[in-house]
C-alpha cells in the first residue's frame, strides 16, 4: 500500500508548495522509491482550460490530454513521475461528480452533504492515483492557504485519510512563512505559529515545517518554532530563497529532509545522493561557460507564469549547452508600432509561444518576417508555427490575404483553419486536440537532426491546423514540411530552406523538457543561437 505525504501552506499564497512537492519527489526517487504527485485545487472550474492566463498562468497538458494546473509541470520536470488526468483534482471535478451521482439516484435518497460525500469523493480520487500503479509514496499538494473556506473540504479529507491510514503511513508537511522585518531587524515566527494553530484547529497536526525565508534561521529560532508548533527541532526545515528553483532539492538534501521523511514513514533505504543533479544541472546553472540572448514574443508577457514551461525549457536548453539563457520579453502588441530591427538588435534567437485570440497577431507576424529575412534562429510553438505559416504565405507565396480563420473567419486565403470536427464544437472546455499524438519526421531536416529518430510523440493543445490545400504551393516556395501526423496527414512541423535554424511546430515541446534532459528542439534552438552569437 502506498504511503502518503500531504503538503499544505499557510500565511500567504505563492510560498512554493509546488516546488516543495516536486523537490521531495526528486529526493525520494533518488532513494529508490516510486513516487506519484497530485495537486488538489479548490476552485470550482472543472479544469483551468477555459481560464485566462492572467488569472491562472499557463495550462499544463499531460500525455493523456488533461488540461491541468501549472504545478504539474514542476512535478514532471523535477521527477520521473508521469502524470495523468487523475493527478489534478479540482473542487469543480469533485462537486460535478457528486452532483451527477445524486441526479442518477446513486445515494438512494440520502441527504448529500460535504461530509461524508464530498470528502469521500476527494479521498477516493487521491487513492485512485496510487492504486494499481505500484507507487511507494503519493505526494498530495493542497492548493490555497490554510484558513481559506474553499480549501476546507480538502483539508478535512486529508485529516480523515491520515486517521484511516494510521501512524507511519501518512505524513503532514506544512509550508509557512518566516518574514524578516527590516525596520526591526528581526525574523518573525508569529505568522508560522498562527498558521500551524489554524491547521491544528481543524485536526491536522504537521510533523514537518518548511519555513520560507530570505535569511538563515538561527538555532534559537528553530527551537522556538519547534516548541510553539509542537514539532521536533530537526523537523524545522529552512526553505531559504535560492537563485534557481533547481537548487531547491540540493538545499533540502543538505538538511537531510529525505532522511527525516523516511524516518517518519518507517522506510529504510540507502542514501544514493543526487550528485548527477548537482553536477549536471545546478553547477551549470551557477557557472555557465557561455551566454545567449533570446527574445520571447508574446501577448501575456506581463505575467511570468503565463509562459512558465517555455521559460523553463529555454533554461534547460541552456543547461544542455552549458550556457546562460537571458530572456528578453517582447510585447507583441507593442511590436505592431515598433521597428523590429531595433527591438531585436543583439538577439541571437527569437521564440513565439502559443496563445489564442487576435490581439498582438500583426506584431508577431512582423517578428517572423524580420527573423526570416535576417537569418536569425527562430522557434515557433503552436500559434507561433501558425504565425510563421501566415507570414510565409503573405510575403513569400504572395498570398496577400493569407490568415487564420481564428482571426478572420471570412479570409479568402485560410492557410490555417479548423478541422471539420472542431466546427461542430459548442462547449469550450476540453474540446481541443489535446495530449500526445504521433509524428513522422523527414530525414535531413533540422527536426530530424535534433530528435535522431523518424518517429516521435508530442503533446498538443490547439483547435486550428495547417490547411493542406496550400501545401504544394508553399513547398514549391521553399517551405519544408518536416513533420506530419501519419493518421490524419496533418502538418506538425514546418521549416524553411536556406536558413540557419527556422522551426515551427504545432505541438508543445516545452511540456516534455527537463533540466537534466532538455527537449531536443529547445537544445538545438539554443545551439543555433549560440552559433549565431559566435558568427557575429
Amino acid at each position: 500500500m502506498s504511503k502518503y505525504i500531504f503538503i499544505t501552506g499557510g500565511v500567504v499564497s505563492s510560498l512554493g508548495k509546488g516546488i516543495a512537492a516536486a523537490s521531495i519527489g526528486k529526493l525520494l526517487e533518488a532513494r529508490g522509491l516510486k513516487a506519484a504527485i497530485i495537486k488538489c485545487d479548490p476552485y470550482l472550474n472543472v479544469d483551468p482550460g477555459t481560464m485566462n492566463p492572467y488569472q491562472h498562468g499557463e495550462v499544463y497538458v499531460t500525455e493523456d490530454g488533461a488540461e491541468t494546473d501549472l504545478d504539474l509541470g514542476h512535478y514532471e520536470r523535477f521527477s520521473n513521475t508521469v502524470l495523468s488526468k487523475d493527478s489534478n483534482i479540482t473542487a469543480g471535478k469533485v462537486y460535478y461528480s457528486v452532483i451527477t451521482k445524486e441526479r442518477r439516484g446513486d445515494y438512494l435518497g440520502k441527504t448529500v452533504q460535504i461530509i461524508p460525500h464530498i470528502t469521500d469523493e476527494i479521498k477516493e480520487r487521491i487513492k485512485k492515483v496510487s492504486r494499481g500503479n505500484d507507487v511507494d509514496v503519493t505526494i498530495v499538494e493542497i492548493g490555497g492557504t490554510v484558513g481559506d473556506i474553499e480549501s476546507l473540504p480538502f483539508l478535512e479529507a486529508i485529516r480523515q485519510l491520515r486517521w484511516e491510514l494510521g501512524e507511519g503511513y501518512a505524513l503532514n508537511i506544512h509550508v509557512t512563512l518566516l518574514p524578516y522585518i527590516r525596520s526591526a531587524g528581526e525574523q518573525k515566527t508569529k505568522p508560522t505559529q498562527h498558521s500551524v494553530g489554524r491547521l491544528r484547529e481543524i485536526g491536522i497536526i504537521p510533523q514537518i515545517l518548511m519555513c520560507r525565508t530570505e535569511r538563515p534561521i538561527s538555532q534559537d529560532q528553530r527551537e522556538k518554532i519547534a516548541l510553539f508548533c509542537n514539532v521536533d527541532v530537526e523537523a524545522v526545515i529552512e526553505a531559504i530563497d535560492v537563485k534557481h528553483i533547481y537548487e531547491v532539492p540540493v538545499a533540502l538534501k543538505k538538511q537531510k529532509l529525505d532522511e527525516l521523511i523516511l524516518k517518519k514513514l518507517n522506510i529504510k533505504l540507502p542514501d544514493k545522493g543526487i550528485k548527477n543533479w548537482e553536477e549536471g544541472v545546478v553547477k551549470r546553472l551557477r557557472s555557465p561557460a557561455k551566454e545567449v540572448k533570446i527574445a520571447v514574443v508574446g501577448k501575456y508577457i506581463a505575467l511570468q507564469d503565463a509562459y512558465k514551461s517555455i521559460y523553463e525549457a529555454l533554461v534547460h536548453g541552456g543547461i544542455a549547452n552549458n550556457a546562460r539563457v537571458n530572456v528578453v520579453k517582447v510585447d507583441s502588441e507593442e511590436l505592431e508600432k515598433q521597428d523590429p530591427k531595433k527591438v531585436f538588435k543583439g538577439m541571437q534567437g527569437v521564440l513565439i509561444p502559443g496563445g489564442f485570440g487576435s490581439r498582438g497577431i500583426e506584431g508577431k507576424i512582423r517578428a517572423v518576417g524580420h527573423v526570416r529575412e535576417n537569418k536569425i534562429p527562430f522557434f515557433g510553438i503552436c500559434l507561433g508555427m501558425q504565425i510563421a505559416t501566415i507570414e510565409f504565405a503573405r510575403h513569400v507565396c504572395d498570398l496577400k490575404n493569407a490568415n487564420s480563420t481564428e482571426f478572420d473567419k471570412q479570409t479568402p486565403q485560410p492557410v490555417i483553419g479548423l478541422l471539420e470536427e472542431q466546427k461542430q464544437v459548442e462547449n469550450m472546455g476540453a474540446s481541443m486536440r489535446l495530449g500526445a499524438y504521433p509524428c513522422f519526421l523527414e530525414k535531413g531536416t533540422s527536426s530530424f537532426e535534433a530528435y535522431k529518430t523518424s518517429k516521435i510523440s508530442e503533446r498538443h493543445r490547439h483547435r486550428y491546423e495547417f490547411n493542406n490545400h496550400y501545401r504544394v504551393q508553399m513547398e514549391e516556395a521553399g517551405m519544408v514540411f518536416a513533420g506530419v501526423n501519419p493518421e490524419r496527414d496533418l502538418v506538425e512541423i514546418i521549416e524553411i530552406k536556406d536558413h540557419p535554424w527556422f522551426v515551427g511546430c504545432q505541438f508543445h515541446p516545452e511540456f516534455k523538457s527537463k533540466p537534466d534532459a532538455a527537449h531536443p528542439l529547445f537544445r538545438e534552438f539554443i545551439t543555433a543561437a549560440l552559433k549565431q552569437a559566435t558568427d557575429k
